[in-house]
Order: structure tokens, then C-alpha cells, then sequence
């Protein structure tokens, strides 16, 4: 399950409730979805998007999206540094950018409408919307590892609009996990 926190504020979310609703207040959408089609972790992504085709057609009609494809990056993925450094500075798209956790770990910044900066660490099971338009960026955890189906508006994909602003180099991508809040609460 996701874990959120409000930066500005100190505050550490781990209940599904409250971060749906706290990242609704933002924009967010923000739904866990039990992995309910078990996949090998080397499966390919062709048998992913098939396994899940029932969820991404109903998300494609919920939201107007044209695509889908899976991501997969790991510590070995070539060009690893150069493709995050698309994503870790704060920009904005001009499609929703939609993903579903399937491994790994992942943290998206969003800067809100309101100045609040919310870190939002993402697992297996975690579906995210980030509408169009919404300020944010993205950092892998510290096992390096994500794999998600990723949903577009645009067959070309998300390209990202750069604010310049600097505000991302004044929060850590430190990310925690619901494993560690428990061992130090």
C-alpha cells in the first residue's frame, strides 16, 4: 500500500481511506488494487497487459486512454540515469500520466495547487492519476525497481514540461515503505 506524506506538514499517511481522500483534496486519483493475476517477474510485457486487459480496457473508458504499455526498469537497465533524469525534476504533462504498480517501488512529487508538497511512495497494487497539468516528479526507491502498466491519452507518449523552478532539489527521494513506519513507530 502507498504511503503518503505531506512534506510541508510533517504528516505520514499509511491508511487507504486517508490517502485516497487526503490525494483526492490534490487532484490525485488513488485506488489499491489487489494484483489479482499472479505473473513471473520475468514475464514479458505482451502476457502482463494480457493478464490485465479487463482492467485496462475499464480504465480506458473511464479516462479516454488510447494505450497502454508496461515499464520495467532495475538496477541493470541500460541508461537507468539518464531516463530518470527525464522524470526527477519538477514538470508537468499534457495527459493524465496513469500507472499501476505492478512490482517495485516508485515516488512521485506532486506540488499542489496550494504550495503543499506531498510525497507519494507507490508499491505493487497502487493505481495513481496524475492529472494533466499537475506539477510534480518522479524517483526511483532504493531498490531501483519499478514495473507498471502505464496508461496514455496520446500514442506518443508523456513528454514533460520543465517549471525551472528548482523546489524538487529541496526534498529528499528518500522513500520508507509501510515496513519501516511500523518498526519505528
Amino acid at each position: 500500500m502507498a504511503v503518503v506524506t505531506i512534506l510541508n506538514e510533517d504528516t505520514t499517511l499509511t491508511r487507504t481511506e486517508e490517502i485516497t481522500s487526503t490525494l483526492a483534496s490534490h487532484g490525485i486519483d488513488y485506488e489499491r488494487w489487489t494484483p489479482a493475476h499472479p505473473i513471473a517477474d520475468n514475464a514479458p510485457a505482451e502476457e502482463i497487459l494480457n493478464a490485465y486487459s479487463r482492467e485496462i480496457e475499464a480504465l480506458k473508458q473511464r479516462g479516454g486512454y488510447v494505450t497502454a504499455d508496461v515499464i520495467d526498469v532495475n538496477p541493470a537497465t541500460s541508461g537507468l540515469e539518464e531516463m530518470l533524469a527525464k522524470f526527477n525534476r519538477e514538470h508537468w504533462h499534457d495527459e493524465d500520466e496513469v500507472r499501476f504498480t505492478i512490482a517495485g517501488h516508485g515516488l512521485f512529487h506532486i506540488h499542489s495547487s496550494n504550495g503543499a508538497v506531498l510525497a507519494i511512495e507507490v508499491e505493487a497494487g497502487d493505481l495513481i492519476r496524475v492529472p494533466r497539468g499537475t506539477l510534480h516528479w518522479f524517483n526511483l526507491c532504493s531498490d531501483r525497481r519499478i514495473r507498471a502498466i502505464r496508461l496514455f491519452q496520446d500514442m506518443t507518449g508523456w513528454t514533460p514540461h520543465y517549471t525551472e523552478s528548482r523546489v524538487d532539489e529541496n526534498f529528499m527521494p528518500v522513500c520508507f515503505g509501510a515496513a519501516h513506519l511500523s518498526m519505528t513507530s
